[in-house]
């Protein structure tokens, strides 16, 4: 490839509930993405164990730790800077008597850029966020890193098209969720992995930028409360095509590459963001 160019990776595997098993498998795929050539690479969602939130239980804000202490930004940072690549870094932040959904921008030489706080949390069946986070107050981030600048959002805000505008209007050259959903404990028969993969996929085309997509797979069990995930991680180009894409109960890793300087002047070509009117919207 003529041009500034970008190799991106998903990460797709099952959790259980060992914290020092979950970033050592998490640190054994990142270090294959690595060889395959991946630049930046994402775990999925809260890897730190199973998705507690599928209940309440104040047992688990024990397990949320400041980001200069978490065990999984630890562990992961170091590694970015033993490998040279990015990580955005899933966990549960605890901010004084404050909890969030966050992520940590680890770049290549380790440094931890800072952290993005979940926007928009859920609240229903099997996804009962806001019993333990707070809405994030970050606001929308673009991350300048060693290898692009690059877009943060996480599981819930992948469904709102604001998000992922407000990167792109930043200036980010490929927008990154990290991701814990599988299935509606309200009906059994509701497979929401098409709708989920389609949403970003408009994100692709209405920004012209590409997407990665990491989520979980595999059944967990929250003290008797079960919770099915439905992987499906992809990589999605900057017409929205899926160029990478794992099933249902698929483990690896996806990568692919971009060339970042062509996308640039497709996106211009296009006329999206020439065209905005924001003036008219509410």
């Amino acid at each position: 490839m003529t041009g500034r160019t970008i190799t991106v990776s998903a990460l797709q595997t099952s959790y259980g509930p060992e914290l020092k098993t979950n970033i050592d498998k998490t640190e054994a795929f990142v270090r294959e993405a690595a060889r395959k050539g991946a630049q930046v690479i994402l775990p999925s969602e809260l890897f730190q164990g199973i998705y507690f939130c599928s209940r309440q239980d104040p047992k688990w804000f024990a397990e949320a730790h400041p980001v200069d202490a978490h065990p999984c930004v630890l562990a992961l940072a170091p590694l970015a800077k033993e490998l040279g690549v990015v990580i955005p870094i899933s966990f549960f932040e605890k901010d004084g008597p404050r909890y969030f959904n966050s992520v940590a921008i680890a770049d290549a030489d380790g440094t931890v850029l800072g952290v993005y706080r979940k926007s928009h949390i859920p609240d229903g069946p099997g996804y009962m966020e806001k019993y333990y986070f707070r809405p994030g107050d970050t606001g929308f981030k673009a991350w300048d890193t060693a290898h692009g600048r690059i877009g943060v959002g996480i599981c819930w805000d992948q469904w709102f098209p604001e998000c992922a505008r407000g990167m792109a209007l930043q200036g980010a050259e490929v927008l990154f969720y990290p991701t814990a959903i599988g299935s509606e404990p309200y009906d059994d028969s509701l497979d929401t992995s098409k709708l989920w993969q389609r949403a970003m996929q408009g994100h692709a085309v209405s920004n012209s930028i590409p997407v990665v997509a990491s989520n979980r797979f595999g059944l967990e069990n929250n003290d008797g409360t079960e919770q099915k995930f439905y992987g499906h991680s992809f990589i999605a180009d900057h017409t929205g095509e899926i160029v990478e894409e794992f099933g249902a109960a698929d483990e690896g890793v996806l990568v692919h590459s971009f060339n970042l300087t062509e996308i640039e002047t497709y996106r211009a070509d296009w006329g999206f963001f020439r065209d905005r009117r924001p003036g008219f919207y509410f």
